[in-house]
């Protein structure tokens, strides 16, 4: 097991090594394997990679952030430009709904709300808007309403764990799956952040599921 003094060289050495992001603006320090990023980022896009290519280290147990979005020059843009930007882009997106998204938009921070079908839908709303110019901030408040009938409790439980099965996950016999109604609870343990996220979309992709809780941990 890597010490923290190991951790906080690996996440440094992977934020240099991400072209998308400046570096040396960004601090990392680490605690009993959870890592802190903190320093100053030029846009929400910049901040949501260093969040990401931390989380590609080995051995990072969890991660919390104080990197702050500090717009400047051309990048900064009003709340209205901002707004109409979204509501374009979210337009173009082909998996969405026409008019199934709303958008308030409120110091560059973009909040989403409505209703949609499938999480997919929603990822693709929060993809789309995160990388636009002038925006610092995405809140997801989209909720996951399936048209489709509500399917049993025993049947969502087995289905996610065929789905689990199929995956690239190297032991999902460790992730235990508790259905009550239409939430899903993912408990046990898992080797990464991506197997972690694998098991969310195999959840996540399930009919009938309307909201996923994620108590797994990372055992490196």
């Amino acid at each position: 097991m890597k010490t923290d003094s190991q951790l906080q060289q690996d996440v440094s050495a992977e934020l240099k090594w991400e072209p998308s992001i400046h570096a040396a603006r960004i601090g990392v320090e680490v605690k009993d394997g959870v890592v802190t990023l903190a320093g100053q980022v030029d846009s929400y896009s910049e901040k949501w990679n260093a969040e990401r290519a931390a989380q590609r280290v080995a051995g990072v147990k969890a991660m919390t952030t104080e990197l702050k979005v500090h717009l400047t020059g051309l990048s900064k843009r009003t709340d209205a430009d901002v707004a109409e930007a979204v509501e374009n882009v979210l337009e173009w997106t082909s998996s969405l709904p026409a008019g199934a998204i709303k958008v308030m938009v409120e110091g560059g921070w973009v909040t989403l709300s409505g209703d949609v079908d499938w999480q997919y839908q929603r990822q693709a709303a929060t993809d789309s808007v995160r990388y636009l110019m002038g925006v610092t901030g995405v809140s997801d408040r989209i909720s996951i309403k399936p048209s489709l009938p509500l399917v049993t409790a025993t049947a969502v439980k087995s289905d996610i764990e065929a789905a689990l099965k199929r995956t690239s996950i190297a032991d999902a016999k460790k992730i235990s799956v508790a259905v009550h109604g239409s939430d899903v609870t993912l408990s046990g343990t898992v080797h990464s952040w991506d197997e972690r996220d694998t098991a969310t979309n195999s959840a996540w992709g399930t009919p009938g599921v309307r909201n996923v809780v994620d108590m797994m941990t990372l055992a490196y």
